[in-house]
């Protein structure tokens, strides 16, 4: 039996060619400014959440957390970022923006700001604004949808990027 499936028609196909090539061009537009996708990432969610656990952060970035681990030990020696034990629970460790990432997190937003544009290149405002809604509604949808994903993690999936 044969299943018959055309990827090109698919809305989930589009929206993850276009993820894919989001960060594609972003990574282009930081790499020489030194800086990573995923530590712009590690940033976008300190300026836009504040103060979060480690464990949360690997969760929203959707990453393990090893990974991020490492992530974390670069910026922190950049002096990016700060981690510290909880006072509740000492295992846990917290991940805070430190004032010497600001002109890092600006030149971050610019480039974000470049790639969204060329994005969003022949949309008009309005446009551009229903495709936003259409695709948080589509995130909506699989959030609910029966996966593997956690409860605990269901909450990193509602914050409104605009990058």
């Amino acid at each position: 039996m044969t299943i018959q499936y055309d990827f090109e028609s698919s809305v989930c196909y589009w929206a993850s060619m276009a993820a894919l090539s989001f960060r594609r061009a972003l990574n282009e537009e930081l790499a020489p400014l030194g800086i990573t996708h995923r530590q712009s990432q590690v940033l976008a969610w300190l300026v836009h959440r504040g103060e979060m656990s480690q464990c949360e952060l690997a969760c929203c970035m959707e990453i393990e957390a090893p990974t991020l681990a490492g992530i974390i030990t670069r910026m922190e020696s950049a002096g990016w970022i700060k981690r510290r034990a909880c006072s509740r629970d000492r295992r846990k460790k917290l991940v805070r923006i430190e004032p010497a990432a600001e002109p890092v997190w600006a030149q971050i937003a610019e480039c974000a700001q470049r790639v969204r544009s060329a994005a969003t290149a022949g949309l008009d405002d309005e446009q551009t604004e229903r495709l936003r809604s259409l695709l948080e509604q589509i995130h909506k949808n699989l959030l609910a949808f029966p996966s593997a994903r956690g409860e605990e993690d269901a909450d990193c999936g509602t914050w409104k990027a605009h990058a």
